[in-house]
């Protein structure tokens, strides 16, 4: 098919694509200028004139993926991820993501949550693809307010805290009581890692002890039952502030029904999960390398992934994100002998996508993704339209006319095996190594620009802006489809910070 010449054409048009929101699907044309879509286009219609025409027949279409959970350039005690923004975002668009969100986390007692966000803010210059951030309070102190105000004015309206990693990022229950009740002024969204410390701590200590602290024991030092007295804890506070609350990579069903039975009561509380847990076991732990699988929670047991998959299909988890942390093998080895001296965290923001889509595929009763069972438009809601609604990101989760041209091309029947080592990580090795995946991208749009097609990825350099985030009950059944710009990165950078 040529493309079209002359003035007034469109820059792009995706061509007879089965187009998926997650609010249903059709087969369309997808017409794409300066950035944003612009027409969807029955297929029955004539092609749209564009500079260029990618035919998708025979293929899904879908929003380009937010992950709302990443690690970049993250350090944490005397670790550092060895990745940065460019390689990071980079390897998101290999794998279907045209948006990640990272953390400004003080990395010590010396930096505030404001500079940690700055900081954040200054590296992402060198993102390919959009970025959105969330700030973090591990302690509390009289400046906390105003520092919490000035991250709203600068679109980032959420904040996480950690119920665990005592003497580094935990925060106590009075800094999240507090934290809390100022998200509920600024219309922002509370962020928890909820694992009971004082649980893993004692469970953690019987078992070196006991001289079962190896990387073989990882699961056993973190039960089920940790995570899920932390999230009825959090779950009482924010029911007592009125704060909306989102738990991050929830490995438990029972975790899960916590969030579903206060949502029944009310409450403005969400579930997310992560590729691994939906796919790895605890029996990693006894592999020939289970260092590859180093991450806080660990996997659980099989009947529990089982259980899990049931939720993730069934509409009770309502995101899947990478909660990637690119480590590699050489600082994973370094003391596989005591897990409280490891680095915890898998790299994991290119294989999301087929990680997530094989996952909710096998658990469909067998549906065919082309069919009309919903498959596709669940998948899109935990991929990219949940996401970008629950974290209020203007223009983001949806094909539409107005919304930003972040698209995916993809034949959900093509299997690729994974090779940890030819991803684009920055790291020398992936959990999902060898794994026969669903799901991959084929054709890769972020802000109208073409960054992977048949031709391989073509690197747009460092395009990637700031979204700046709506209020979160601001943005609730809200209209986004016609967005402000999002800032450029060095205007988002606060002065004197």
């Amino acid at each position: 098919m040529s493309a079209a010449q002359g003035p007034g054409v469109a820059d792009l048009v995706i061509a007879h694509g089965l187009v998926v929101n997650a609010t249903g699907r059709r087969r369309a044309h997808v017409v794409v200028d300066a950035g944003r879509v612009t027409a969807v286009v029955d297929a029955a219609e004539p092609v749209p004139a564009a500079r260029r025409v990618i035919d998708a027949t025979g293929r899904v279409v879908v929003p380009g993926g937010i992950d709302g959970h990443c690690h970049v350039a993250q350090v944490t005690g005397r670790w550092r991820t060895l990745d940065d923004y460019a390689v990071t975002s980079a390897a998101a668009l290999w794998g279907g993501t045209t948006t990640i969100m990272d953390f400004g986390i003080p990395r010590d007692a010396d930096e505030t949550p404001l500079e940690a966000a700055a900081n954040k803010l200054a590296l992402a210059a060198e993102a390919r693809c959009d970025v959105a951030l969330h700030g973090s309070v591990v302690d509390w102190d009289e400046t906390v307010p105003a520092q919490l105000e000035e991250l709203a004015r600068l679109g980032i309206r959420s904040v996480k805290m950690y119920m665990t990693n005592r003497g580094s990022t935990m925060a106590d229950n009075d800094t999240v009581l507090k934290v809390m009740r100022e998200m509920v002024r600024l219309d922002g969204l509370t962020y928890i890692h909820a694992e009971h410390d004082a649980m893993i701590v004692d469970c953690t200590q019987e078992h070196a002890d006991a001289g079962a602290i190896g990387i073989g024991h990882l699961h056993e030092t973190r039960p089920e039952l940790a995570e899920e007295a932390s999230v009825r804890e959090v779950l009482a506070m924010a029911e007592y502030t009125g704060a909306p609350v989102y738990f991050v990579h929830q490995s438990t069903p029972g975790a899960v029904d916590l969030v579903a039975e206060a949502r029944a009561r009310g409450l403005e509380a969400h579930s997310e999960t992560c590729p691994h847990y939906l796919v790895l076991d605890d029996g990693v732990y006894s592999s020939r390398f289970p260092e590859w699988y180093a991450c806080c929670p660990p996997m659980r047991s099989a009947e529990t992934v089982a259980a899990l998959r049931e939720r993730f299909a069934d509409g009770s988890i309502h995101t899947v994100s990478s909660d990637h942390s690119c480590y590699d093998l050489t600082q994973k080895r370094e003391r596989t002998d005591d897990i409280r001296q490891m680095p915890h965290g898998l790299p994991g923001v290119e294989t999301r996508m087929p990680v997530a889509f094989t996952a909710l595929a096998e658990g469909w009763d067998g549906a065919d993704a082309h069919d009309g069972g919903g498959l596709l438009e669940r998948f899109v809601d935990l991929f990219a339209a949940a996401p970008a609604r629950i974290n209020a990101l203007p223009g983001k989760g949806a094909i539409a006319p107005g919304f930003d041209a972040d698209l995916v091309v993809f034949d959900p029947s093509e299997a690729r095996t994974v090779d940890g080592a030819a991803l684009h990580m920055g790291t020398d090795f992936s959990p999902f190594h060898g794994r026969s995946l669903r799901g991959w991208p084929q054709h890769v749009v972020a802000g109208g620009r073409v960054v992977l097609d048949d031709e391989g990825f073509h690197d747009p350099g460092p395009v990637g802006r700031v979204v700046q985030r709506l209020g979160y009950r601001e943005s609730l059944g809200a209209a986004l489809a016609v967005p402000a710009p999002a800032a450029p990165v060095a205007a988002a950078v606060p002065e004197g910070v």
